[in-house]
């Protein structure tokens, strides 16, 4: 549910309430009783919970770099390892 925030036409008084989006909103002020406007444009932020954001993601240009290389050794050195083996045949279809 996300938290709206609203002002006071009277007073001034600004406030928030967190309630659902399809439940109404306020229409007086909790301090003065006037009429109350929700006020646009105003949201959550990003918020990052967890670690790992800023290793994964923000990392240098040096380790971007010394990580491809690493990808392409390693993505280089399967491909010959698949070319040396023979193809399998298929086994004879029993009847």
């Amino acid at each position: 549910m996300p938290t709206y925030e609203y002002e006071c036409n009277r007073c001034g008084h600004e406030f928030e309430k967190f309630h659902s989006i399809s439940a109404p909103g306020p229409k007086r002020c909790p301090a003065c009783r006037g009429k109350v406007k929700r006020k646009l444009g105003t949201g959550a932020g990003l918020l990052f919970k967890g670690s790992g954001f800023y290793i994964t993601d923000y990392r240098n240009e040096g380790y971007k770099s010394a990580a491809k290389a690493d990808q392409a050794a390693a993505s280089g050195g399967e491909k010959k390892a698949e070319s040396a083996k023979p193809a399998a045949k298929p086994a004879p279809a029993k009847t």
